[in-house]
């Protein structure tokens, strides 16, 4: 990819699924990768960074999955220097639309001495290799010098230098562990341009950090420099503190246009949308004061706030809650409403159901319909992802009974359906009803999970609100993460336990898998 035709076009790169999924705790399948790169797709996304191919099988299959299944945006499959990495990822993207391989290596000095144990010579042979190799692939080729603010930006700039000069279209520049302040970002990424003269001929990215709260604030910088591309994520998620969160940066850009001159191809209508979809999938939570797309942002407690907003909008708000998709609570449906009331609803929240996927949500539908006056949008985007990914569970929690007293222990038996399709009970008693339904999936799986983490929430209000469970627990250090979706905040609450046991259990498979590989090549290279 070339610089846009418009020079004030802000090209949106989304690593939510390879960086945000990097995140602890975060353990997304393939049918649940493609749920969100779909929606992205809808956002208006440039490009899509699927994941790292080389990683493991289910990595690999998911971003062929996306490759071949989500269109417009540009697909990208990250990759190290390495010969196989590369292979790897256009393997996985080479059915793409608009494939792209990404590839990486640090310029720091503390990364070359200490992790990759190197010389810089060797980085700049790496980094010309890798480029070159990728490119008798295909001719969108993305390189990053990682941990490139705390390298020298001499040594940085003849590393980007060697990768342009061998046709990489697009020069990302990492703040990898998020140190730089914004007027240091500029300086570095002025100092550059001087540097890499032919970097003017390239598309400039930023890829920030959140490590000191400086992430969108960097990568504002960066494109006052001259980039024009951000690499961020839904909701701000990914490593450590996390990325630079595209909602943010996409509003900045669009809230303060007239003064900045830049702008994005984003549907901002979709971003809360979007954020739900990925806070409900990844188990990571937003906070309510999170800016664009948290509970609170639009809200407003103090009786001046309250006073202006209602006199005037724009006395206290900088933006319109409808720009972003937050005014979708609406009463869609009610518990008389038909088949095709339901699919046609379901297709403007984004969700084009059919067959028996539509009469597995039709069912639940009417399940939470006899139960809630009225369903809303958000009580169908709930219960449809809910459903989706029911359809790829490992464990699936058939039926439970609870027995609770505040004279004894609460007491609680469940059946259980296996993967290989054996319904199995298991009874135990625990501190609360919860913990007892939790004891009693690991009594009939026969697992030693330990539950880490355990929230819950409301998806709407009032007394009749959908309960949205989710649950992070640990099975031999492998931590696995699941959400469930009820009335009964008890079934949600057993869904999210079956799935976050499901991914722990697949994650354990997967490492065993690749634990294998490895040690038959290190005996084939053993053996002479």
């Amino acid at each position: 990819m070339t610089q846009p035709e418009d020079p004030n076009r802000v090209l949106i790169f989304d690593t939510t699924l390879r960086d945000g999924e990097q995140s602890p705790g975060i353990s997304l399948n393939a049918h649940e990768k493609l749920e969100i790169a779909q929606q992205l797709a809808r956002l208006g996304v440039d490009v899509i960074e699927a994941g790292f191919p080389i990683t493991s099988p289910g990595d690999f299959d998911a971003v062929q999955e996306i490759s071949r299944r989500v269109e417009g945006p540009v697909i990208a499959g990250l990759a190290r220097t390495h010969v196989a990495d590369i292979d790897a990822a256009w393997n996985a993207v080479k059915d793409a639309e608009r494939p792209r391989i990404h590839t990486f290596i640090s310029t720091s000095d503390i990364h070359i001495h200490h992790q990759l144990q190197t010389t810089r010579d060797d980085v700049k042979g790496q980094a010309r290799a890798a480029v070159a190799h990728a490119k008798q692939y295909l001719d969108d080729v993305e390189f990053s010098p990682m941990d490139a603010t705390r390298a020298d930006v001499e040594f940085t700039g003849e590393v980007c230098q060697v990768a342009i000069d061998e046709g990489a279209n697009t020069i990302n520049i990492p703040d990898t562990v998020g140190y730089t302040m914004p007027h240091e970002f500029t300086e570095y990424l002025l100092r550059l341009y001087e540097l890499v003269p032919k970097l003017k001929d390239v598309v400039l990215s930023v890829h920030c950090h959140d490590d000191l709260g400086l992430a969108v604030a960097n990568s504002f910088a960066g494109l006052r420099a001259g980039a024009r591309q951000v690499e961020c994520a839904v909701n701000g998620i990914g490593e450590r503190a996390g990325n630079a969160s595209l909602e943010e940066i996409v509003m900045l850009l669009r809230t303060r246009q007239p003064d900045v001159g830049l702008a994005t191809g984003v549907v901002t209508q979709e971003l809360a949308r979007t954020s739900r979809l990925v806070s409900r999938l990844t188990g990571y939570p937003v906070q309510p004061n999170k800016a664009v797309v948290g509970r609170n942002a639009f809200a407003h407690e103090s009786g001046i706030h309250q006073d202006g907003v209602l006199k005037e909008r724009t006395t206290y708000e900088i933006m319109d809650a409808t720009t972003v998709g937050l005014a979708a609570n609406s009463i869609v449906l009610g518990k008389h409403s038909g088949r095709h009331a339901l699919q046609q609803a379901l297709s403007e929240l984004g969700f084009e159901l059919s067959g028996q996927s539509l009469n597995t949500a039709f069912r639940r539908f009417k399940e939470i319909a006899d139960k809630k006056k009225h369903v809303t949008a958000l009580d169908l985007e709930a219960l449809v992802t809910d459903e989706l990914r029911e359809e790829i569970t490992g464990y699936q929690l058939e039926w439970f009974d609870v027995e609770a007293s505040s004279r004894r222990p609460p007491h609680a038996t469940v059946g259980i359906r296996m993967p290989d399709g054996e319904e199995v009970r298991g009874s135990f008693t625990g501190d609360g009803p919860v913990d007892a339904i939790f004891r009693a999936i690991n009594a009939a799986t026969g697992s030693e999970a330990r539950l880490r983490e355990f929230r819950v929430d409301a998806v709407t209000g009032g007394q009749d609100a959908l309960g949205e469970t989710s649950v992070v627990l640990e099975i031999a250090g492998v931590s696995g993460s699941g959400q469930g979706v009820s009335t009964d905040i008890l079934e949600a609450a057993g869904r999210a336990y079956v799935r976050a046991l499901s991914n722990a259990t697949r994650r354990r498979g997967i490492m065993a898998e690749a634990e294998e590989a490895l040690a038959t090549e290190a005996e084939a290279i053993r053996t002479p």
